[in-house]
């Protein structure tokens, strides 16, 4: 990757993430989450995935489907940095007179299905890659996930079904960010070792820095890892990411500022100040 094209991934995930911290008041959204799969959305729109906004519709296009789709402010940013929505559309999220909500509407240019259900798209992604196969198109399909979305048996039910069919369109990417709602997988239900469980399931892994644009680079482009196995990759990532109060905290999966607080994030989010985000209070530093 060229330092020129590195830097135009940099400053494209400095957008998205504003356009995350901004949409977290008036009713709030996702902040957490939103902010550690950025990176990956920032990645995949930006060259990788073959489409554009005029053949949003066009069969041979490549799909991303985001079924931890609470993360969908990250999706609306990235859609406004690349032309396909307009900013000012953003100013109309949770209201009445728009599709523009805390998950992904198919209303909207760009989203391919509905989700917020976790574990119910990576069947959906399957069934997409499989009709891809049947046409004798050469589309790729990838399906973004959640780690604590890993606990939907229809994930491995997926992941057992493209296996059987040797479905090396379909990839599954997990957002390992280590948390789900508001405790951390480990925790609650552990999932390591992950690549483990992939492969037992016939899976080809690969384990990523999900922040590291030169490695996510590096990765998709190798893509499909195997010429009969379905793809995984895990992508490690950081909840919160870009804002160090609250990166990593249990209590920030879901957040709704006041407007006080967004300017003081957005000046963190550019190492302006240090803010502290306590249950009731904030403090800038």
């Amino acid at each position: 990757m060229t330092s020129e094209k590195l830097k135009e991934l940099k400053e494209r995930a400095l957008k998205v993430r504003e356009h995350i911290v901004r949409l977290s008041t008036g009713g709030g959204c996702f902040t957490g989450a939103s902010l550690s799969c950025a990176d990956l959305i920032v990645f995949l729109y930006s060259g990788f995935l073959n489409i554009s906004k005029e053949r949003l519709d066009d069969p041979t296009r490549d799909y991303l489907l985001l079924s931890k789709g609470h993360d969908v402010p990250a999706l609306y940013g990235m859609f406004v940095e690349i032309g396909w929505m307009e900013k000012s559309r953003l100013d109309n999220h949770l209201k009445s007179n728009d599709h523009i909500y805390w998950h992904p509407n198919r209303n909207v240019p760009g989203i391919e299905f509905h989700s917020g259900s976790l574990g119910h798209l990576p069947a959906v992604s399957l069934g997409i890659a499989m009709d891809c196969k049947m046409r004798g198109t050469n589309n790729r399909v990838i399906v973004i996930t959640g780690d604590g979305e890993l606990d939907e048996g229809s994930v491995w039910e997926t992941l057992h079904v493209a296996s059987a069919y040797k479905m090396n369109n379909f990839t599954l990417v997990v957002d390992r960010n280590h948390f789900q709602a508001n405790m951390r997988t480990e925790d609650l239900i552990p999932l390591e070792p992950l690549e483990d469980k992939f492969r037992a399931f016939g899976c080809e892994v690969k384990r990523i820095n999900g922040h590291d644009f030169e490695q996510l680079e590096e990765t998709f482009f190798q893509l499909p890892f195997s010429n009969t196995k379905p793809s995984v990759i895990i992508a490690d990532t950081v909840r919160g990411k870009g804002l160090p109060s609250i990166q990593e905290r249990a209590d920030r999966w879901f957040c709704n500022f006041t407007g006080d607080e967004v300017d003081s994030l957005l000046k963190e989010l550019h190492g302006e100040n240090e803010t502290i985000l306590t249950s009731e209070t904030l403090i800038v530093r």
